[in-house]
C-alpha cells in the first residue's frame, strides 16, 4: 500500500505559499508509515519545530489499473475520506534552498493521520461539490470544496496512473486548500466532511 498526494491542488493555498499555479498535478509519496496505527496519539517530531496542518480529502482505490482514463476513473473507488498532510516547514525550505528532495519534511512516520471512516461516493451524491474543514481548537481554520480543486480527482487519477500501478487500498490524499497553519503540543485539531466529523485528537 502506498500514499500518493498532490501538492499545489488549490490555488490561494499554492498563492500563500508563494508557489506557481501549476499546469498539472504535482505528485509525491508518503510510505506506509506515514499512517498512525488505530489508537495510536500524534506526537510532534523531535526533528521539526515547525509543522503545519494541510486537511485534504482522500481517495481510496479499490482495483488495481494503470494508465486509467479520467471517464473510467470513478471505477477504482467509491468513497471518500479525511486526513491531514503534515508538513515540516520549516525541513522542507531547508531542502528547497538546497535543490534536495524533502521527503524528510512530508514523508515521516505518522505524518499524514487518516479518518477511520469513509463515505461513499453515492451518500456524497458525488465528488464534484464535497465541502470539508479543519478545527484546531474549536476554530475553523481551513474551509475547502472538491469544487475548488485546479484538478480533479479524476483526473488526479489519470495523471497518478501514468507513472504508478495503482492498487487496492492505495490513498490518493488530493491536496489542501488555503489557511495552513502550524501546530503545538496540546492542539485538538478536527475534521469535518460536510457537518460529519471524520477525526479528532490531539498534538501530544
Amino acid at each position: 500500500m502506498k500514499i500518493i498526494c498532490i501538492g499545489r491542488n488549490y490555488a490561494q493555498h499554492a498563492k500563500e505559499l508563494g508557489n506557481e499555479i501549476p499546469s498539472e498535478p504535482v505528485i509525491f509519496l508518503k510510505p506506509e508509515t506515514a499512517l498512525i496505527p488505530k489508537g495510536h496519539p500524534f506526537y510532534y517530531p523531535a526533528h521539526s519545530e515547525d509543522v503545519h496542518y494541510e486537511v485534504e480529502l482522500v481517495v481510496r482505490i479499490e482495483r488495481v489499473g494503470k494508465h486509467i482514463e479520467e471517464k473510467f476513473a470513478p471505477r477504482y473507488y467509491s468513497s471518500i475520506g479525511l486526513g491531514i498532510d503534515f508538513t515540516a516547514r520549516d525541513i522542507q525550505q531547508e531542502c528547497k534552498a538546497k535543490g534536495l528532495p524533502w521527503e524528510k519534511a512530508k514523508a515521516w512516520d505518522h505524518s499524514a493521520p487518516l479518518g477511520e471512516e469513509f463515505i461513499s461516493v453515492d451518500e456524497l451524491k458525488g465528488v464534484s461539490d464535497i465541502p470539508f474543514n479543519l478545527k484546531l481548537n474549536g476554530e475553523i481554520v481551513q474551509q475547502g470544496n472538491s469544487s475548488e480543486m485546479l484538478f480533479s480527482i479524476d483526473r488526479i487519477i489519470q495523471e497518478v496512473s501514468k507513472y504508478f500501478t495503482l492498487k487496492i487500498g492505495d490513498l490518493i490524499y488530493t491536496g489542501t486548500p488555503s489557511g495552513v497553519g502550524p501546530i503545538a503540543v496540546g492542539d485538538e485539531l478536527v475534521g469535518q466532511i460536510g457537518d460529519k466529523e471524520m477525526f479528532r485528537f490531539t498534538v501530544k
